[in-house]
């Protein structure tokens, strides 16, 4: 495998966490304490207007006080919704959990699903994702529109916050237009982490563009390094530094079968199946497939899906986590108390105190 740039940096593990049927936030709270109990650098929960289901960000906001490291990255779509609260809603999220809080971007493509709001009708996957990239830098740009330190609480003055140190973002786009300030402080991360499932054609640039971390759905260690090579390429066109954009592999797994050998087809790593591509297998086997896939710098990354939640998180942290710890090829402490601490990104100046502090 080729070596694309820094990408040999600690290997980072995240699960989804979802239960489908599951109304109460017990079993989610559960699972996400699991997860942390491993190190896991965070976990998902996925949601779409597509089918029925708990509200995934609310599902996070409600588990945030019950875990104290994990990473907690809901799926939002973009379309649909209003950005403005969409980014709102994320950086509450970042406030409840003290800085642990991602956001994992989508888009809902079906006139089933426009049809829930009637605004308009269904639009081709490559202008959803356009309008997602707005989306994704409204969200930065509210984010920063008030500074760190905006927030006087002077009881003696009466003054909460320091206007001048909130900014109107005047943001238009091909579908809406914000003008800010939010009415959220500036979130403890900067910008909450967010996460795009880069596998299709048209997500490609918008990760490249916006993503802390890009999930790529592939079957071999190949794939999975031309997939990183391909995003790390694109964020260098778009200016960004490759090395500030994580690149994980998305498999669902499935433990089911103990310390068994994986299936034949498995051993050298997962089947394309028309869901995506899976593991099955024993969690001894898993572990040499990602520090192997992880050795060669193909990905910096795993997000695994658990085919049956409890039983496969289970199996991973206590079996496929311990033994990737055991060999020091994964931490066993997380590194600091924010999501991305956990993924080694720094936390984003503010565009306006860096702007106030450049030269005239």
């Amino acid at each position: 495998m080729t070596d694309h740039g820094s990408g040999r940096g600690p290997l980072h593990i995240a699960a989804a966490i979802d239960l489908p049927g599951t109304y109460e936030s017990g079993p989610y709270a559960e699972l996400a304490l699991l997860a942390e109990r491993g190190a896991l650098d965070f976990v998902t929960l996925g949601d779409s207007f597509a089918r029925p289901g708990p509200d995934a960000l609310a599902v996070a906001a409600r588990i945030a006080p019950a875990t104290g490291r994990v990473g907690l990255v809901p799926t939002v779509t973009t379309t649909h919704t209003e950005p403005f609260h969409v980014q709102a809603a994320v950086a509450t999220l970042d406030w409840v959990s003290r800085g642990r809080a991602g956001w994992t971007l989508d888009v809902s493509a079906t006139e089933a699903e426009a049809r829930l709001f009637g605004r308009r009708g269904a639009a081709p996957p490559e202008e959803l994702w356009r309008e997602a990239g707005e989306v994704a830098d409204v969200a930065a740009l509210l984010w920063d529109s008030w500074e760190d330190d905006a927030e006087i609480r002077d009881v003696a003055s009466g003054r909460f916050i320091d206007r001048d140190k909130l900014h109107h973002v005047d943001f238009e786009g091909r579908t809406f237009s914000v003008r800010g300030p939010s009415i959220v402080p500036r979130p403890p991360q900067g910008h909450p982490v967010r996460v795009v499932d880069a596998t299709a054609p048209p997500a490609r640039e918008a990760a490249a563009r916006h993503a802390d971390v890009a999930l790529v759905r592939v079957a071999s260690v190949r794939q999975a390094d031309a997939a990183r090579a391909e995003l790390r390429g694109l964020a260098a066109r778009c200016g960004r530094d490759p090395d500030t954009l994580r690149v994980f592999a998305a498999l669902d797994v499935d433990l089911g079968g103990g310390e068994c050998a994986a299936e034949p087809g498995h051993g050298g790593g997962p089947l394309p199946t028309a869901e995506g591509p899976a593991y099955r297998g024993g969690p001894v086997d898993l572990a040499e497939l990602m520090a192997d896939w992880h050795r060669a710098g193909a990905v910096d990354g795993f997000h695994l899906t658990p085919v049956e939640p409890h039983r496969d998180l289970e199996r991973l942290v206590n079996g496929t986590v311990a033994l990737l710890q055991h060999r020091g090829q994964f931490r066993t402490f997380y590194p600091g108390s924010t999501l991305r601490e956990h993924l080694g990104l720094a936390r984003p100046a503010n565009r306006h105190t860096a702007l106030a502090g450049e030269p005239s």
